[in-house]
């Protein structure tokens, strides 16, 4: 998808089209998690300071992510997907590969099914999305990337090494900055310069498996198939504050509101976990990991607040802490795994308060409903960073009794 968060958000106000948006934290200590191509000719870039967008771009417009609608646009999008074909593996909440050898006899050429693709989103969705065509993942990864925006690149079999030789070798997947400047000091600049370099060389300076891995690349081979059956390893949360922060009620607020997030994001997933994890970030950015098995799969935020703020109490922390975070691992599916009620809990407990509470905020907005231990003059909420998800969830959710 094309800037997906800021075409989501510009979806929703029609009035910032043609305008530089930036979303993502819009604190002090924020950091962008998408900017329209306005905002791009001004450098802004994903994962950049926003102080440092603010900067190189004033004029823009600066949104925070609206976790929600993004959630939607993207179940609407892998939608469209598998509409087309049961073989989509999602890479993130707005990116996906997709096979499509099955679908040609009823949908035509692959060429054909992209632009059909492309067509119906922007008819359904009112969003765009650029599309590559290849034999192989990693060609097609790199068709996507050059057809952006709103483009699509075909790269046929036959004239892979002609669409691969000429691009700088930046354009290899695991070819980051130091590997870079190591094959530049050898000579080599380009995929076809590398695809021609001995590979004892390669060897000798990437180490044996980058370069096995990147000589198959430069030569348009990539074995890899899609696979269709992603499933979710974790749903986390993340609040990163504007101050550094010493004070223990506050500290408690924020993993209440990131529990009940990730506890939220859980049953919208029709997912459980047997494992809760935080992270704290101190204030000279040393991050420090803990994490607690609970007795049986959780979806409920309550119970991975209580144990958040165990392992948070247990850390003994006295430094000032500049971000925290909430995570829950090892997930299920709820409608699989059975819950066995605790001595002493009522048969209708905290699950089913929190099920009545999504109903609400399905209806009403999230900022609708919550613990009263959030009111005040800052919603603990709206402060959250960019969602913290390692595969997209493939359940549809569940409807809200």
């Amino acid at each position: 998808m094309d800037a997906f968060f800021a075409s989501v958000a510009i979806r929703a106000q029609p009035e910032l089209r043609g305008k530089p948006v930036v979303v993502g934290g819009i604190g002090p200590r924020g950091v962008v998690s998408s900017a329209s191509y306005e905002a791009r000719r001004f450098g802004v870039r994903s994962a950049m300071p926003t102080a440092r967008a603010r900067a190189l771009c004033p004029q823009a417009i600066f949104l925070p992510v609206d976790g929600p609608s993004i959630a939607a646009a993207s179940e609407a999008v892998m939608s469209i997907f598998r509409d087309v074909t049961p073989l989509v593996e999602p890479l993130s909440s707005d990116e996906a590969f997709l096979d499509v050898a099955g679908a040609q006899r009823l949908l035509g050429r692959p060429a054909e099914i992209a632009a059909r693709v492309r067509e119906r989103m922007f008819a359904e969705q009112q969003l765009t999305c650029s599309v590559g065509v290849a034999p192989t993942k990693f060609v097609a990864k790199l068709g996507s990337t050059r057809a952006k925006p709103n483009g699509m690149l075909v790269v046929p079999g036959a004239l892979v090494l002609d669409f691969l030789h000429p691009l700088p070798v930046e354009s290899l997947w695991g070819v980051g900055e130091r590997a870079a400047e190591t094959l530049r000091r050898l000579g080599l600049t380009t995929v076809g310069e590398l695809a021609r370099a001995p590979v004892g060389m390669l060897r000798g300076a990437l180490g044996e498996a980058a370069a096995t891995h990147l000589h198959e690349l430069s030569w348009g081979r990539d074995p890899r198939r899609v696979t269709a059956e992603q499933v979710e390893k974790s749903i986390g949360a993340e609040m990163t504050f504007d101050t550094d922060v010493a004070d223990r009620v506050l500290l408690r607020r924020s993993l209440l509101a990131l529990s009940e997030k990730v506890g939220a994001r859980l049953r919208a997933s029709g997912q459980v976990g047997r494992t809760v994890a935080i992270k704290v970030r101190l204030a000279d950015f040393r991050t420090v990991n803990r994490s607690r098995t609970v007795p049986a799969s959780t979806d409920v935020a309550r119970e991975i607040f209580e144990t958040s703020w165990a392992l948070f109490e247990a850390l003994g922390a006295t430094d000032h802490i500049r971000l925290v975070g909430v995570r829950v691992e090892g997930l299920t599916a709820a409608a699989t795994t059975s819950r066995q009620l605790s001595l002493g809990e009522p048969e209708r407990g905290w699950r089913e308060a929190e099920a009545a509470t999504d109903a609400i905020a399905a209806r009403f907005g999230r900022a609708s409903v919550g613990p009263a231990s959030l009111l005040g003059r800052t919603d603990l909420r709206r402060t959250e960073n960019h969602p913290q998800r390692t595969v997209v969830p493939l359940s549809e959710p569940p409807t809200p009794s």
